[in-house]
């Protein structure tokens, strides 16, 4: 069997000396060559034609999401894998190296199974030759997935642009919604309160681990993370008190992240109006997955901070006012097709 060509892209020494080295240990993978940065990891992709990537979260925030956006613009079937995943980034720019501080956790992340990132490449190794093999037309492009999960972030204004959108999907939704909604500890039950009066959806918000419910809403705790975590069951949801990830807490990143980890390209991502970029990580992660990801634009937003930034990253498969959301992701959650 040919050895899967790994390119490893991404601004932490450490980490890209350690996956190196696992990589060229592994049997069944190749190291293409290695990148410490946005544009000399475009160069190497045009020079050594990688059959995978690997993408450094620590890149900073509008390098690697600028990185990610042309990948998918030049190189539109190269898979990229995030690493590492779930890691909380500073609020600078450019962050500093994670790994210095826990080399140990870098090693967990690397070889850790199944979760693993040497798993992780395999595992999309094994999935690509399994979908040729089921249709052995390389040429034709892939069909658009079903979607299995409707994933929801909003910051300022967004309370009143989750209500009209959410009302105007079917109650018989096929699938879960999760939503992160920035707003304080005490106020989050009572907009759930209000979110299922308005949309007349079963509203939770979410205190402790529970089986998602398609047709249902989940709706972040305040000061509370959540995420989604698949098991043999199914997915669960879950919340946590981890450090906050962009000043927030929930983060939109951390649920896309686990996210795009539970359902990979039977994600739905939709991005509200809101102050700062909390999601941009996210979509990263959504998009790098074969997911979707929607954004409201900016005539019609209150405030264009978090949907601004996955529109300019170009991540966003389509930019849509407020009025034209719900009836688009209604289409996509019937897979039936969506706007070009």
């Amino acid at each position: 069997m040919r050895k899967l060509r790994v390119l490893v892209i991404g601004s932490s020494l450490i980490a890209r000396q350690r996956i190196e080295a696992a990589i060229q240990a592994d049997l069944e993978l190749e190291l293409a060559g290695v990148a410490a940065g946005a544009r000399l990891g475009l160069a190497k992709i045009a020079q050594e034609k990688p059959d995978l990537v690997v993408l450094g979260t620590e890149l900073p925030r509008g390098d690697s999401a600028e990185l990610l956006a042309t990948i998918h613009r030049d190189y539109p079937f190269l898979c990229v894998i995030p690493f590492p995943y779930g890691v909380t980034q500073g609020t600078s720019d450019s962050p500093p190296e994670p790994w210095i501080s826990n080399p140990q956790g870098l090693e967990e992340a690397i070889h850790r199974t199944p979760d693993g990132l040497l798993a992780t490449i395999k595992q999309r190794r094994r999935s690509t030759e399994t979908q040729q093999k089921a249709d052995p037309r390389p040429e034709s492009p892939p069909a658009t997935p079903r979607v299995e999960v409707l994933a929801i972030g909003s910051s300022t204004g967004g309370p009143e642009a989750l209500s009209k959108i959410l009302s105007s999907i079917p109650l018989e939704s096929p699938v879960p919604v999760l939503v992160v909604q920035h707003l304080p500890a005490n106020f989050t039950r009572f907009f759930a309160e209000r979110l299922a009066c308005r949309t007349g959806f079963v509203v939770h918000e979410v205190v402790s681990n529970a089986r998602l419910v398609p047709g249902q809403i989940w709706l972040a705790a305040g000061n509370h993370h959540m995420v989604v975590v698949r098991d043999a069951q199914g997915v669960c949801v879950e919340c946590n008190e981890d450090p906050p990830e962009q000043s927030c807490r929930p983060s939109v990143d951390v649920l896309f992240r686990s996210v795009a980890a539970a359902y990979g390209r039977s994600a739905l991502a939709v991005v509200l109006t809101g102050m700062g970029c909390d999601g941009l990580a996210g979509c990263v992660a959504i998009r790098a997955a074969g997911g979707q990801v929607l954004v409201q634009d900016e005539a019609t937003s209150v405030i264009w901070g978090m949907p601004g930034h996955v529109a300019r990253a170009g991540l966003a498969n389509h930019v849509l006012p407020l009025d034209e959301l719900g009836p688009e992701i209604s289409l996509r959650l019937r897979n039936r097709t969506p706007k070009s």
